[in-house]
């Protein structure tokens, strides 16, 4: 009896802590963007190298850090795309460039490098439209991050009018 009194009495007290879900509540909205917008993107990131000489690999990734698009100059070597992908991942985390994300938390550089599919180097900027993070764009393969970021600014600042025109 004293058991099952003391059982009762845990269970009401665990659902006065139970926050309840309204159903207005129960869904989040967000934007997303589209893959032509993430193609444009990562075009106009490779495009901006080569037009300079530099042979990269673009990737865009939506505000999850999933692949939406990769782009790859014929003679950028494959290895450019996974380190493209991990800065654009880094941007993701961080919300900010990976340059910014670099100088702000170089304390712990090395530990978030070792976050599986993040790499804090100079290359990635994120990708918003009426505040919002859609998501990010990493190159990798210019002869330094400095360059890499940008072309990857490059690529964002072709689609901005159409970015910036979202309600």
């Amino acid at each position: 009896m004293r058991l099952t009194m003391l059982l009762a009495g845990l269970a009401g007290i665990a659902a006065l802590f139970t926050p309840t879900v309204q159903a207005e509540s129960a869904v989040v909205n967000s934007r997303l963007m589209t893959i032509g917008i993430a193609s444009k993107i990562a075009g106009a990131a490779v495009k901006s190298c080569a037009d300079s000489g530099y042979q990269v690999s673009a990737v865009v990734v939506d505000r999850s850090g999933v692949v939406q698009v990769v782009m790859r100059d014929v003679f950028a070597s494959r290895f450019t795309i996974e380190i493209a992908q991990r800065k654009a991942n880094a941007t993701i985390l961080s919300g900010t460039s990976t340059s910014a994300f670099r100088k702000n938390r170089g304390d712990i550089r090395a530990e978030l490098n070792e976050i599986d599919g993040i790499l804090v180097l100079d290359g990635a900027v994120p990708i918003r439209a009426a505040g919002a993070l859609l998501g990010a764009v990493g190159v990798s393969g210019a002869p330094g991050g400095d360059k890499d970021e940008a072309c990857a600014r490059a690529g964002v600042d072709s689609v901005l009018e159409q970015l910036e025109f979202v309600d």
